[in-house]
């Protein structure tokens, strides 16, 4: 390989030091001419959009590549945070107007509040797939800022509520427009970070849904007070200024995206993102990473076919099974955790400032976990940090006598729980990395988002009227899905060092010539390669 480096001397004052140079060609599966010739023959034929860029030879230093990456955190994973916020805040802000006596208002049961969020969490996951599918052939630059904009006019539309039909309604008509978002948004993020630094920027996709529901919980503090105002109640007014907040949000993000790292420059953006080195960096850092994530163009649509292998992907199976299992007790001390302060006690306003410790503790266990997953590379031993965590504090909340009736002490417990490491970030990008292509990564992480969204549905009913108000019975249930989840992390861990190893005995017995020939000829796509390793 060559070790001539393209300079600008725009860019680049000083030449890379050899061990800059040495440490970039480690990275480099296309050092191998045969691996280089096979790939930019697949991104030729699919007519990747940045195949213009590829280079097998293209060589920067570790400084210009630092810069590159500052950018892209401002561009793509900032703007990515910001998108989050208006799904989070339409999605969310339903526990604050519960606080204010929503429920009572409209006439409603927590049965039917139960309804209500299994309703959400069904038309969420059934639009998954759909979501996905259209968002693949539009761009998610394209479909994202469209998503927004639907669902916050659903969410702006609840000042209207009037009964159980019309919230059963809108319920239904935010998860269906929501459905596929998170999806969407992990697929144009992997368009511009590495495996390595994809998990990171998730993790701060829910810290910024942490650090709304705090903002959320204050805004709610102020917004609440408006009961009165123009003849509507407090949570008439929490949805309209709030869906008028990401409203904006949509609006904005048809300037906050781009296709690609090579089609950033357009009306909106003149001058585009990158410098043409800066773009070459950006290209070949992904594709040497992955480079199966030229297997696609990002105006490409997935056929049924395609869908229905991804569908059977037994390797991915494992993944699903823990993303069922892993969230349920997330996701009902979510729904009910306003509810049960409430019930201990606290006002309509304390009860929404006493939520931000729990999400204080919840963004520094998610900081924490999914750095060590990355810094210790493994996903699932590093994951069992959180059932474990969630079996012991439930044990707690479920048999202390004083559970439920002694205010503080039951406060303290309940915030402690919901401050629990969540692993969704690691899942989010186990998932993806494990499906190893573009036509599967996008459906992949759709089907597995359904599989969390039927863990949240299975929620959304274990806490019942006749169980309340101290839900023992639904605490006891919740508390051994938490033991469960232990076994199938483990269990998953093995599957796949078996998987490996299995390939690796057959890879290893064969010729240069016969791994050539095999990546030429092979039918085999994804992880179905002989060639890939699953992360564990």
């Amino acid at each position: 390989m060559s070790k001539k480096l393209e300079v600008q001397e725009s860019h680049v004052s000083e030449p890379p030091s050899l061990s800059d140079l040495e440490k970039s060609e480690s990275k480099n599966p296309f050092a191998d001419e045969k691996v280089a010739t096979y790939y930019r023959q697949m991104y030729e034929d699919v007519k990747y959009e940045c195949r213009g860029s590829f280079d097998p030879s293209f060589q920067w230093t570790a400084e210009e590549e630092k810069k590159v990456v500052r950018k892209l955190n401002f561009r793509v994973a900032f703007a990515a945070c910001l998108m989050f916020v208006a799904l989070q805040v339409d999605r969310g802000n339903l526990q604050q107007a519960v606080s204010d006596n929503l429920l009572d208002d409209l006439g409603l049961t927590t049965d039917d509040y139960n309804m209500g969020n299994t309703i959400f969490y069904l038309s969420f996951l059934l639009a998954e797939i759909p979501s996905q599918m259209i968002s693949k052939a539009l761009g998610p630059d394209i479909f994202i800022p469209i998503q927004i904009c639907a669902w916050s006019v659903v969410a702006l539309s609840q000042v209207a509520l009037s009964g159980k039909v019309s919230f059963y309604i809108t319920r239904c008509l935010i998860g269906a427009i929501e459905g596929g978002f998170i999806a969407d948004l992990v697929l144009w993020l992997s368009y511009f970070f590495t495996s390595k630094e994809l998990p990171i920027r998730l993790s701060w996709f829910w810290t910024t849904l942490t650090l709304t529901q705090i903002f959320a919980a204050l805004a709610a503090f102020a917004i609440l007070r408006l009961r009165g105002v123009f003849g509507w109640p407090g949570w008439a007014h929490l949805f309209f200024w709030e869906g008028l907040f990401t409203l904006a949000i949509g609006i904005a993000s048809f300037y906050l995206m781009v296709p690609s790292a090579v089609q950033t420059k357009n009306w909106m953006h003149p001058k585009g993102w990158f410098s043409e080195r800066e773009e070459k960096i950006v290209v070949n850092r992904i594709l040497r990473d992955d480079p199966t994530k030229g297997s696609m163009h990002n105006r490409q649509a997935i056929g049924l076919k395609q869908l229905w292998t991804c569908l059977i992907d037994y390797d991915l199976w494992p993944l699903y099974s823990i993303g069922v299992m892993a969230y349920i007790g997330n996701f009902t001390f979510g729904s009910y955790f306003t509810l049960m302060t409430r019930q201990l006690g606290f006002g309509v306003f304390d009860t929404n400032l006493l939520t931000i410790p729990q999400a204080v503790l919840y963004i520094l266990n998610l900081l924490a976990i999914t750095w060590l997953s990355e810094r210790f590379q493994n996903r699932s031993m590093i994951s069992l940090i959180s059932p474990i965590y969630c079996f012991i504090v439930l044990g707690v909340i479920r048999f202390y006598p004083g559970s439920g009736i002694e205010i503080w002490p039951s406060y303290v417990m309940n915030t402690i729980y919901m401050g629990q490491p969540f692993i969704h970030a690691i899942l989010v990008s186990w998932v993806s990395r494990n499906s190893n292509s573009v036509r599967t990564r996008s459906i992949c992480s759709a089907v597995y988002n359904m599989f969390v969204q039927t863990g949240a549905i299975i929620a959304q009913n274990m806490f019942r009227a006749d169980d309340a108000p101290l839900y023992k019975r639904g605490l006891l249930q919740l508390w051994c899905i938490a033991l469960a989840v232990v076994p199938i992390l483990l269990l998953t861990k093995f599957y796949y060092i078996w998987r490996n190893k299995s390939r690796e005995k057959i890879w290893s017995a064969m010729t240069e010539i016969e791994k050539d020939e095999y990546r030429r000829t092979t039918t085999d796509d994804g992880n179905k390669r002989l060639d890939f390793r699953f992360t564990h």
